[in-house]
């Protein structure tokens, strides 16, 4: 019989559990509107119950959340959301109401999990250094270095990085209640919306609206191939749905880089260096099995 995991994406704005030995076999899997704290964990507690009971005790649970979280599992806040802005959710303990199912616990952020997935089983098999972004109602980065998870100080915040802005070709200045017109603040589908009046499904691909964005999405991108040398970039996420604007991606990122960094992967082939997410929307989640076959001493 195949071993079985749980896996938890915890979302802003919903969370999905599963059950499952991997992307070809999940078991269960069920979706619910993020809540308060208390009741939200209350529905994760109720699926894992009703689904052990079906198919008897899991092997180790994953969590993938948004963040910031403490991924540090020397530190007393490990399994933390930490200083979100989310109304409620600020210094919530995600793994305490876990703990009863005596298991081991992954936990990460919800894109260093979608990087591990990509990983595992994706768009970037095979490599050992990557980075998965994901551009939607914000704007957030997981890395893999040398085949591990990247973390430091904390984890990554690619979505804070800040980015030179024209306050004459642009006078948005930005709706991140932290730094305003940081890469989040300037580029995620909310900017979009406030610049232009305008929910970003709805522009039209000759909309200037988009020229912008790629402008603002080649130079994240830029910079993070110069700081961590990526052998691929992974760009998922609702605002990257739109067909037109992954192309436009590429051109700016080789028009911004101008030469510098001297591969054919940039030079020759960008279509295969910056890519859609082979796992599309199931990366999250995936990738929160893929953290609970981690925290079972599965590595790869």
């Amino acid at each position: 019989m195949a071993m079985l995991f749980g896996g938890v994406e915890a979302g802003g704005t919903k969370f999905i559990c599963v059950v499952g030995a991997g992307p070809d076999d999940i078991r269960a899997s069920e979706r619910f509107s993020t809540l308060s704290p208390e009741a939200t964990l209350g529905n994760v507690i109720d699926f894992f119950r009703r689904q052990t009971a079906i198919h008897g005790p899991l092997a180790a649970i994953g969590v993938g959340a948004f963040g910031p979280v403490d991924p540090n599992r020397r530190s007393p806040t490990f399994g933390y959301i930490t200083s979100t802005p989310k109304p409620g959710w600020a210094n919530v303990d995600l793994l305490s109401r876990l703990r009863q199912f005596d298991v081991p616990l992954g936990f990460d952020t919800d894109v260093n999990a979608a990087a591990l997935a990509e990983g595992r089983w994706g768009a970037t098999r095979g490599l050992d250094t990557f980075i998965y972004l994901t551009i939607g109602t914000g704007i957030g980065g997981g890395a893999v270095v040398e085949g591990r998870l990247l973390h430091g100080l904390i984890h990554p915040e690619m979505g804070h990085m800040l980015l030179p802005r024209d306050p004459k070709a642009d006078p948005y200045a930005g709706f991140c209640p932290f730094h305003g017109d940081c890469f989040e603040g300037l580029a995620a589908g909310p900017a979009i919306e406030r610049r232009w009046g305008r929910p970003a499904e709805t522009l039209p691909p000759d909309h200037p609206a988009w020229a912008l964005e790629a402008h603002y999405l080649g130079l994240g991108v830029a910079n993070l191939v110069v700081a961590l040398s990526p052998q691929r970039v992974v760009m998922g996420g609702g605002v990257m749905e739109q067909p037109h604007l992954l192309p436009m991606v590429r051109a700016e990122v080789q028009n911004l880089l101008n030469g510098y960094v001297r591969s054919p992967q940039i030079a020759d082939h960008i279509d295969e260096y910056i890519v859609a997410p082979a796992l599309g929307v199931r990366a999250g989640v995936l990738g929160a099995i893929a953290l609970a076959m981690q925290a079972a001493g599965d590595p790869a």
